[in-house]
């Protein structure tokens, strides 16, 4: 499934003539899973989290490019694709349904991409900068959680 509404970005302040890689992962926000109470229209927490899931990060398809091609555009992250199941092949991003959590935008310098991968951590460094949105933390569900839906 396809995240909704996409994450899109505007970037600033790159060297227009470096090349660079962006990249998403979405992090847990804390250690709990949450139920949606009808009667107070509220978020509870219900429990502690599962499990985590192993590390994905959606490299953006775009990338390589310049900063110059970066910042000339809105960065659009609406083909990153969602899942819960933990068997996932497709390198989509594995979440658990009823869990908190945060999406981070990754600007990864060439030079600082040798450890990029789908499959593990983003690497970390001085050509690697990481943002997020506080206003961005969603609870994921896989079925509304409004009885009025």
């Amino acid at each position: 499934r396809r995240m909704f509404p996409a994450m899109r970005v505007k970037i600033t302040g790159l060297d227009p003539h470096q090349q660079y890689y962006i990249a998403m992962d979405i992090v847990p926000v804390d250690n709990k899973r949450y139920r949606y109470v009808y009667h107070s229209s509220k978020w509870m927490v219900a429990g502690n989290a599962d499990s985590p899931v192993p590390p994905r990060v959606y490299i953006h398809p775009d990338s390589l490019a310049s900063g110059d091609t970066w910042m000339r555009q809105v960065v659009s992250f609406d083909k990153l694709k969602l899942t819960n199941n933990e068997l996932d092949d497709q390198g989509h991003i594995i979440l658990h349904s009823m869990h908190k959590y945060q999406p981070r935008v990754h600007v990864i310098r060439k030079d600082f991409s040798s450890d990029l991968s789908p499959n593990k951590p983003v690497p970390s460094g001085d050509g690697v900068k990481t943002f997020n949105f506080p206003e961005t933390v969603f609870t994921t569900v896989t079925a509304y959680q409004n009885q009025q839906v």
